[in-house]
């Protein structure tokens, strides 16, 4: 199935995965932790212990404000939502999300936050380019 991979450091880009079970475990790493932060159609798909294995922090997640409420860690992917299972997801919105995530994040605490800043442009690895 199409989905919208996004990798820690990386732009994120489209790729076709199988739509089993270990095929999903295979792309994070782990066991799969199925979230749904978006009105649209679809689920993130992470590791589950990404935090506590210490895999490396990706991008933070926003409420309606901008302020983060989380940071995944590890890789992640969008995926689409079909009645009872994930699915293919359509291109127009893996572009949606592909401008999300364009910009590879790092973390730095401030006083009791933790605050999100862009990754500096010679860091980021390659991807799609939308």
């Amino acid at each position: 199935m199409n989905v919208l991979m996004v990798e820690p450091g990386k732009a994120p880009y489209e790729m076709q995965i199988g739509d089993d079970l270990r095929s999903m475990q295979a792309v994070v790493g782990g066991y799969i932790q199925a979230v749904y932060p978006y009105e649209e159609p679809v689920a993130l798909i992470c590791n589950e212990d990404g935090k506590l294995d210490g895999l490396p922090l990706n991008r933070a997640l926003r409420d309606s404000d901008g302020d983060i409420y989380d940071i995944v860690a590890g890789n992640f992917f969008i995926v689409g939502l079909g009645e009872s299972d994930f699915t293919d997801l359509p291109h127009e919105l893996a572009e949606r999300f592909a401008e999300q995530f364009r910009q590879p994040e790092m973390f730095l605490r401030e006083g009791d936050k933790i605050v999100a800043a862009p990754m500096p442009d010679e860091q980021v690895q390659g991807g799609m380019s939308y």
